[in-house]
């Protein structure tokens, strides 16, 4: 099977050398006529994999309740806007706006509801999902195209589709890690030239064996600087939802997924879906920078739970026969289950708002 973006990239690395990991990740993604969020439908059963809203509509509906929550405790501005960054097929933003129309009408009738989203086909898949609202909707190519004013924002598995640089430990101290080819003319890992400021390291570079790999992303910062920046000019809370790890560390976590099956990265560019763990202590690094408040940082399933998920799963499979329940059952501990590999444990939500406000299900004002 023949494939145009791996053919594109060795053109590349033949007429100027190896491609850093960042070069190689947006080109995965982003290319213009190759990239896989031009080419392939992602989602779903017959796409690569399943986001947490397309489980179950129980995960928009504790992100709506946790919306209208952060309004109130904001003090119920009015207009408020409510957005999402990356919103899929609008799924989430539909039981989001189901739940804030019934809990807080006042909010759904004076709210702009915003959507940032550069994919047309995707645009149009949302707007069939959200045709209820139709009128009511907004897209922007990014997200420094919201209008100004009070914010309600949700992102889930937004960071980790943002590119990261890898370095790698040789016997030189750690390298940018490049993509080359080898002597089958193959897509393969190499060390190039540029170093890494040691300070960024968690540990002195002598302490970790050869071939250790250290992921920074700068993109990422950047997206979470102007979301902070947004908030402090303008007020708000924002929700912010993927898999990744609560501490920076060491660890290679560049992945392909195809098919629902892990994928090594190299093998099909452009025709897998490319993504790497978030790091949230970063993320929370950069947002007491910006002078935004942390409310929380917490592993998905802990904040699913504390925002009533049992409760609710309990009501929707009430007077419901035995398999729906069953299937109710198995949805929240997909969603909320602990344990390796689970998304309740591996997912990680980060809230930070500004003005400082105290949300549930966090303790106050957490620092």
């Amino acid at each position: 099977m023949t494939n145009p973006l791996a053919d594109k990239i060795k053109a590349l690395i033949r007429a100027s050398g190896p491609i850093s990991v960042t070069d190689y990740f947006s080109l995965c993604l982003a290319d213009p006529e190759h990239g896989y969020y031009r080419v392939r439908e992602p989602f779903g059963a017959a796409g690569d994999f399943t986001t947490a809203p397309e489980v179950s509509q129980l995960f928009g509906e504790m992100i709506g309740i946790f919306l209208v929550h952060a309004w109130q405790q904001h003090g119920c501005p009015k207009p408020a806007m409510i957005a999402e960054i990356g919103p899929g097929r609008g799924t989430m933003m539909a039981d989001i706006l189901r739940v804030v129309r019934r809990l807080a009408p006042d909010l759904y009738e004076t709210a702009g509801i915003h959507l940032v989203e550069t994919s047309e086909r995707l645009r149009e898949v949302q707007a069939t999902t959200l045709s209820a609202h139709d009128g009511r909707i907004h897209w922007h190519q990014s997200f420094d195209s919201l209008p100004p004013g009070f914010l309600l924002l949700a992102a889930n598995e937004l960071f980790d589709a943002i590119p990261i640089r890898q370095f790698v430990r040789t016997a030189q101290g750690f390298r940018e890690r490049m993509v080359g080819l080898d002597g089958d003319d193959r897509l393969a890992f190499a060390a190039g030239v540029a170093g890494i400021d040691p300070s960024l390291l968690p540990t002195p570079a002598q302490s970790v064996a050869e071939g250790t790999i250290f992921e920074i992303a700068p993109a990422r910062d950047a997206v979470m600087a102007a979301l902070c920046e947004r908030l402090r000019a303008g007020g708000g809370t924002a929700v912010i939802i993927d898999y990744g790890h609560l501490a920076t560390s060491y660890g290679d976590t560049l992945q392909a997924v195809r098919k629902h099956r892990y994928d090594l990265p190299l093998a099909h560019p452009g025709q897998a879906d490319l993504t790497s763990h978030v790091d949230f202590e970063q993320l929370a690094h950069r947002a007491r920078a910006e002078g935004v408040q942390i409310n929380g940082l917490a592993h998905q399933g802990d904040f699913l739970v504390g925002l009533g998920l049992l409760e609710r799963a309990a009501a929707l499979g009430r007077d419901k026969d035995g398999a729906t329940r069953e299937g109710i059952r198995d949805d929240v501990e997909r969603l909320a289950g602990a344990g390796a590999g689970k998304m309740g444990e591996l997912f990680k939500v980060l809230v930070v708002s500004s003005p400082e406000v105290s949300l549930a299900p966090f303790k106050k004002k957490a620092a």
